[in-house]
């Protein structure tokens, strides 16, 4: 059932049967409305305007795209950061770049459609996956594209398919969308976990408008891949992030911080209430909960629950739920939410 809104939903929504309870979207840390991020980001609208149009390789730059770059690339644990006007932006700069170069492109199971592009070869696991790698050219490079957050558990937290191949030769591009801002020390994502791991080089790309509430994608990897990106015409020709934009994520980590911990405590008291975990497929940390099942949803409506609930990817595709915890929530919420799973 679509719900149409006229403001931004936050722990409720407003349909036209009333008010429901909202445990969807993907606003984890609940900043779109917090009246102190919001007075950081109109203070730089005022100072940097409402949108900044011009190229990144004009000769009239903003010089607070080299310093948020420089800060992300140290904040996230990478060499370098490239950033971009949304995370579909950045996670289509890097599958166009090896799209047209002579690099075999593997892509896994439920990776999103932004990491998508012509030549690609999509594997149905990660067994066919490993055996795709055995059977390529020896001279061939290869490239591996997954979601960090898949929402049906093959990759985050553990990883295990990627642990499971050689890649000492791999270049992995992962779309960490869910995870940057959200997951991770201080919210860092998965860069430094999979670093950990033995292989070639490590892209990460992806939104970083669902863990920080600004419509920003960034590119992370070494300074050498960075920079080739950067000469790309994709890049060039497109419009940036807005200034304001990049200033209020530096000026703003007080209030992320804050909103993490009041996440974390969310998603705990869930987890402490809830009396039939099997019912979901839950990542670690992430405070999301997958579940196929129609009739749950139909009952957490019933009791005036709204969670995320449509067919993924396409609308042939199956119906996929998701539940998702927020820092907009109050314990009464999650009380309210946990005492209607049960009832399930």
């Amino acid at each position: 059932m679509e719900h149409y809104m006229d403001k931004f939903p936050s722990r409720v929504v407003q349909t036209d049967k009333g008010e429901y309870r909202y445990f969807g979207g993907t606003a984890y840390l609940g900043l779109q409305t917090r009246k102190d991020f919001i007075e950081h980001y109109t203070t730089n609208i005022i100072h940097y305007g409402t949108h900044y149009g011009a190229s990144r390789a004009s000769n009239v730059r903003f010089s607070i795209y080299d310093k948020a770059e420089q800060y992300l690339a140290r904040y996230i644990g990478s060499e370098s950061c490239l950033s971009l006007s949304s995370g579909y932006m950045a996670s289509q700069l890097v599958s166009q770049y090896f799209s047209v170069t002579e690099h075999i492109v593997y892509r896994t199971p439920y990776s999103h459609d932004s990491l998508a592009a012509a030549g690609q070869l999509k594997v149905k696991d990660y067994e066919e996956l490993k055996d795709a790698l055995k059977r390529k050219r020896q001279e061939q490079k290869a490239v591996i594209l997954l979601d960090s957050i898949d929402f049906m558990g093959l990759n985050y937290p553990d990883f295990k398919g990627l642990q499971s191949l050689n890649l000492q030769d791999c270049i992995v591009v992962v779309d960490d969308s869910h995870g940057l801002g959200v997951v991770g020390p201080k919210g860092a994502g998965v860069f430094n976990r999979l670093l950990q791991l033995p292989l070639g080089e490590l892209i990460v790309c992806g939104s970083l408008g669902k863990g920080f509430g600004l419509q920003l994608g960034g590119v992370f990897g070494t300074k050498k891949r960075i920079e080739e990106l950067r000469q790309t015409p994709i890049f060039g020709g497109s419009s940036p992030a807005s200034p304001a934009t990049l200033a209020t994520l530096m000026e703003s980590q007080y209030i992320l911080e804050r909103q993490r911990e009041k996440l974390r405590s969310n998603l705990k008291q869930f987890c402490s209430l809830v009396k039939k975990p099997e019912l979901f497929i839950h990542l670690g940390d992430h405070p999301t909960f997958t579940f196929m099942d129609e009739q749950l949803t139909t009952h957490l409506y019933d009791n005036r629950i709204i969670v995320t609930s449509f067919p993924y990817p396409t609308k042939e595709s199956q119906l996929m739920s998701r539940i998702v915890i927020s820092a907009f929530h109050t314990p009464r919420d999650i009380e309210t939410l946990a005492e209607v799973i049960n009832e399930y």
